[in-house]
């Protein structure tokens, strides 16, 4: 599969407003950790293979376990995830696949139990962004396994 364009060369202004919302988001009460795990799933929902490989390098360089990673496609069933990660995780999920155009009461209400309202409106743009980096990065066909960690700081 040949790249169709490289939005990071042709549009580095794009690019640098989402790398914005990733700054912003280094300064909030969200872990770091649940973020890229987050990411990486989404990431595997969307089929992005570029962010797929830069999370999971990133992750592992974070301390993250290979069980986790392997298991995080099936993590209503994996016993390795906290109920926190669990809610967020319900929610990346919901947010990202808008089934029905909702996301259902019983993962909000699930959420809240886990994070401040503010924390989830960090969360939700977290979600939505790795998600616009998912959709640049599969329309244009962006090549996954070349990500060095710490190449772009992560998003």
């Amino acid at each position: 599969m040949e790249q169709r364009i490289n939005a990071f060369q042709k549009a580095p202004g794009a690019l640098q407003a989402l790398y914005g919302i990733r700054a912003y988001l280094a300064k909030t009460a969200l872990d770091d950790n649940l973020l890229h795990l987050l990411y990486f799933r989404v990431s595997q929902i969307n089929g992005c293979a570029f962010c797929l490989d830069m999370h999971a390098k990133d992750l592992r360089a974070n301390g993250e376990t290979e069980q986790r990673l392997y298991m995080i496609s099936a993590w209503r069933e994996a016993l390795v995830y906290t109920d926190k990660e669990r809610a967020a995780l319900a929610w990346a999920e919901a947010v990202t696949k808008l089934t029905n155009c909702d996301v259902p009461d019983e993962v909000f209400n699930h959420a809240v139990k886990h994070f401040t309202e503010t924390e989830l409106v960090d969360l939700t743009l977290a979600i939505t962004t790795i998600n616009t980096f998912n959709r640049l990065n599969v329309a244009f066909r962006t090549p996954g396994g070349n990500y060095r960690v710490g190449q772009f700081g992560g998003h």
